[in-house]
């Protein structure tokens, strides 16, 4: 399955409480629930006024349906082409 990085631009997004972040959380899990479509999401990082979202899914209309029923900004979908760590260097 491919797997997309998504830009949400949310204003204060680092200031958000841990329970502002665990109903965030919530939601996409009942988003996700519902979908009917193969999707999964792998982490999110929160970073100033943005979160970074990976997700799994069959395609980016798939993750972008996502973010609209929950009400979650997607500026930005991108296909990830591959994968780099300090390990891809051995």
């Amino acid at each position: 399955m491919p797997t997309f990085i998504i830009e949400r631009e949310i204003p204060g997004a680092d200031k958000l409480s841990p329970a502002e972040l665990k109903e965030i959380s919530a939601k996409s899990n009942a988003v996700v629930a519902g979908l009917g479509a193969p999707y999964k999401w792998v982490t999110s990082y929160v970073a100033g006024d943005k979160i970074y979202c990976v997700h799994e899914a069959d395609s980016a209309a798939v993750v972008e349906r996502h973010a609209r029923e929950g009400g979650f900004p997607a500026n930005k979908v991108t296909e990830i082409a591959a994968f780099i760590g300090p390990a891809t260097a051995s």
